[in-house]
């Protein structure tokens, strides 16, 4: 089994992985730090979350710093607050035993712009960022993008679908010249396309981790089907039978997800709602109780479970199936990370059974029928 070391990964970097219990690397760390370390080139990875892309892109971009010059050198675009701070903690944490100090800033909606533009004034080698926020500093004239030699897009398809494409093209277009770009994706969207062949060189090198599988194979994949009447029942039969684990149940829309935070309290489970109208405060709170372990179950739509990144979660519900494919990969995807297995339900109504056979041949995925 291959070692970072045997990956070309620096000795200092090395030393850390090992303090935090990352001994080998995963299949796309093996892939794409070879390339990304040892030559100038833009990159395009197809990968599901939860894979070890953060070390996959980190751990080159760290190695390719002057840490003698002040400029911002490198950008990391990522779709939500929570995996920007993310990001930044990981790459803190990476260069612990760094003999020059690295200096990554994390900017992000939700907290007040002032204070970012005067961290900014500091030293600053990596900016990581959501792309709204970005685009604020760019406006104001408080980041200067032009010395950065490389452009990472994290989660490229989830930023699309959060609305950001005017954002991205305004960012792509601000920092154009010597950079290179790397692009990660769970999926590979008509949009994701256009980007790839408008700012990327056409022969930029490609990894795809689990062709053969869209979807995380650590992740078995069920349903039930269930009329709409009985589903918060068979819910609460599930929830019962997992009561040692966490998990996530994913709704459509924000009424349906206060609806069914309400009814599972009012049985007495441990449950929280995350949805779009909450205040950053709230949310972070609520974030913070799942993450410690103080909740077991978040209930959540799409859009507002951007950029979780929670270990140890045994399973995935969904109340109804998701409006697009991709989201059925990012919503399972919540499960079954750093190795570990987890199980994503489906409950489907019986006139949904003949979606639910498309979703699983189009991802590539057997779908087992649990009988309740």
């Amino acid at each position: 089994m291959l070692s970072f070391k045997d990956l070309g990964v620096n000795h200092q970097y090395c030393k850390s992985l090992k303090e935090l219990g990352i001994k080998n690397p995963t299949e796309i760390q093996e892939k794409v730090i070879p390339i990304l370390l040892h030559s100038k080139t833009d990159f395009i990875g197809l990968a599901q979350t939860g894979t070890g892309k953060t070390a996959a892109y980190g751990l080159p971009i760290l190695n390719g710093i002057d840490p003698k010059s002040s400029a911002v050198q490198a950008l990391i675009l990522s779709p939500t607050r929570e995996l920007v701070q993310q990001i930044k903690k990981q790459l803190f944490k990476f260069t612990k035993y760094s003999e020059e100090k690295i200096f990554v800033e994390a900017v992000y909606g939700g907290e007040k712009i002032d204070i970012q533009i005067n961290r900014l004034q500091r030293t600053t080698h990596i900016i990581v960022a959501t792309p709204g926020r970005l685009i604020d500093l760019i406006n104001k004239g408080t980041i200067n993008l032009r010395s950065i030699n490389t452009l990472v897009m994290d989660e490229a398809d989830e930023m699309l679908s959060m609305g950001f494409k005017k954002e991205l093209d305004t960012i792509l277009g601000h920092t154009s010249g010597g950079r290179n770009t790397w692009l990660f994706s769970a999926t590979m969207p008509e949009e994701i396309q256009r980007i790839i062949s408008k700012y990327m060189a056409p022969n930029a090198a490609r990894i795809v981790v689990n062709k053969n599988s869209l979807v995380n194979a650590n992740i078995s994949h069920s349903f039930v089907v269930s009329p709409i009447s009985e589903k918060v029942n068979v819910i609460i039969k599930l929830l019962d039978e997992r009561s040692e684990e966490r998990g996530i149940i994913f709704c459509r829309t924000k009424l349906g997800t206060q609806a069914l935070t309400k009814e599972l309290k009012e049985e007495g489970y441990s449950v929280e709602a995350l949805e779009g109208d909450m205040q950053q405060k709230e949310r972070d709170k609520v974030m913070r109780a799942f993450k410690n372990g103080n909740l077991q179950i978040l209930v959540s739509t799409d859009v507002s479970a951007r950029g979780i990144d929670v270990n140890n979660l045994g399973f995935i519900l969904h109340h109804q199936l998701p409006e697009k494919i991709e989201y059925y990969t990012h919503r399972s995807g919540r499960t079954a990370r750093a190795g570990k297995k987890g199980d994503s339900i489906a409950l489907v109504t019986p006139k949904e059974t003949s979606n639910l056979h498309n979703l699983a041949k189009s991802l590539g995925i057997s779908i087992k029928e649990l009988k309740m």
